[in-house]
């Protein structure tokens, strides 16, 4: 498939399965580069599905091009190495490891000591606490604060995709703003692309560029998101308010 001019993740006819359960049936998506892109849906969607279909963690058929090359072999190794940073539902935090320990996880692909000083610093420009708190197990943090490292850890890779799932979940409004609002700034401020699945259509919306919204595992609508958001139709049917 020859990748779309301006285009950093293309997916076509995606699917995926658990055993004998399909999980997405021919899922096609782009993220374009720079860009923030929402994937909505209700819990069973199939949001968790894709991101996993992406970089390989279950069982895939389709097509996916990164960075204008089609990647034949997916693995969750093969997708930090390239580039893709995948922050799971449930943050994924070693509880009984300390903040700096989590976050050096992050690193573990890069071989040179001052690269992996360059990128602490810039992590911890975004998350300054995480200095402050480098000894505290990490599962005496916070929900919000487990968040913003398993946030953290990914941005260690510097890279090019981020892929977030479900970061609101079991986060108090406050807290997911700021998550959110942090998001946009790493997106402007870094370039890192976002690819988002999120239940809070509300707020991913409001800082996302292009939303897909699935429904049974397949996409059931997709737009810029100031399309979608003041689309009444859209909103009643599949994104609940």
């Amino acid at each position: 498939m020859a990748p779309s001019e301006g285009a950093l993740l293309e997916a076509r006819d995606l699917h995926a399965r658990y055993g004998e359960i399909e999980a997405i049936r021919g899922v096609d998506l782009t993220v374009a580069r720079g860009s923030i892109v929402a994937l909505l849906g209700a819990n069973g969607a199939g949001k968790t599905s894709t991101l996993r279909a992406l970089t390989g963690t279950i069982k895939t058929t389709g097509t996916v091009v990164f960075a204008g090359r089609t990647l034949q072999r997916r693995t969750p190794e093969d997708a930090a190495r390239i580039g893709i940073g995948h922050v799971p539902e449930g943050r994924g935090t070693l509880s009984s490891l300390s903040v700096w320990e989590n976050l050096m996880l992050g690193a573990y692909c890069v071989s040179k000591r001052a690269s992996v000083r360059a990128r602490c610093d810039r992590v911890i420009g975004y998350f300054p606490w995480l200095a402050e708190r480098k000894h505290q197990p990490a599962g005496t943090l916070s929900g919000g604060e487990q968040q913003m490292l398993a946030i953290a850890r990914a941005l260690m890779l510097e890279p090019q995709l981020l892929l977030l799932d479900e970061p609101s979940l079991g986060l108090g409004p406050k807290i997911v703003r700021d998550i959110f609002a942090l998001l946009r700034t790493i997106n402007q401020q870094d370039g890192v692309s976002i690819l988002v699945a999120e239940q809070n259509a509300t707020v991913a919306l409001a800082v996302a560029d292009h939303a897909y919204v699935l429904e049974t595992g397949r996409v059931a609508v997709s737009g810029p998101s100031s399309e979608l958001a003041g689309n009444d139709r859209v909103r009643r049917s599949y994104l609940g308010y």
